[in-house]
């Protein structure tokens, strides 16, 4: 008999590329509701909701729910909640989801004297934002990033992400943050707590640099999909100088479906 499957699954380079649906994408989460298989979608963006990133899923034709969805501003929330109690002062670098996100955790957004600040992408972010942020991580506010990625593709072109704002901070403070995103494990340890337990966890993605290497991290079976960041031509490069090797490479989601044994034999 197969092992009852568990998936945790990327979406930019996976079901993805910006507003155009990966090839097969669809095909493979229906197949994943007909099997019964448990799955959550896993991303590094702090900006959207859950809702928002369902919504975006759904318009592009694969089913999504808001529950199944993972985000890293989720994660934080989550972090610093049972780190530091629910009811911390919070000081915010970030955008509706991350806010919704903390708020929905019982933390507090304060603008001053902060226990804790917490940072994500911030398309408003300016100088007096850098300023009050790395003046109040001086003062002992801990600095919690929501994700490492330092450039976001978006319209064909790459744009400033969390982590290059996140540069500019830790330059200021002299601080570095704890990090939450993928690969960093605190976003796989909440995921897997809100995954049905199974026999077998397979962590879903485009990305050697984050999606497998936060499996691997984790001691999750990886799976790297050729759809994004990594393809046919520069799958040996990358594998090279990442140092990860995953434990299936698949060109498609529906040929790794077919490696893993969920479509029908024979």
């Amino acid at each position: 008999m197969n092992p009852q499957y568990g998936f945790l699954i990327d979406l930019d380079g996976t079901m993805y590329a910006g507003r155009q649906r990966i090839p097969y994408a669809n095909e493979f989460i229906v197949l994943l509701k007909e099997l019964g298989l448990p799955y959550l979608f896993v991303t590094n963006n702090s900006s959207r909701t859950p809702e928002a990133v369902a919504e975006h899923l759904r318009h592009m034709h694969i089913p999504a729910e808001a529950e199944e969805v993972v985000t890293s501003s989720q994660a934080a929330a989550e972090y610093i909640a049972e780190t530091y109690g629910r009811g911390t002062g919070v000081f915010v670098v970030g955008e509706e989801g991350l806010r919704l996100a903390l708020e929905e955790t019982g933390l507090r957004l304060v603008d001053n004297a902060p226990d804790v600040v917490v940072q994500g992408i911030d398309r408003a972010f300016n100088y007096d934002t850098l300023s009050r942020a790395a003046g109040f991580i001086r003062d002992g506010a801990k600095y919690v990033l929501t994700n490492p990625d330092r450039m976001l593709p978006a319209d064909g072109k790459l744009h400033p992400g969390a982590g290059s704002l996140s540069a500019a901070i830790q330059s200021a403070s002299g601080i570095h943050p704890t990090v939450i995103g993928k690969p960093h494990e605190p976003i796989m340890q909440h995921a897997l707590r809100q995954l049905p337990k199974t026999d077998q966890v397979w962590v879903v993605g485009d990305n050697l640099w984050t999606d497998i290497a936060a499996g691997a991290g984790a001691g999750l079976r990886t799976a790297l999909v050729l759809t994004g960041l990594a393809t046919k031509d520069n799958v040996k490069s990358q594998i090279e100088l990442s140092g990860v090797t995953p434990d299936r490479i698949a060109d498609h989601l529906m040929q790794l479906a077919e490696q893993l044994m969920l479509l029908p034999q024979g």
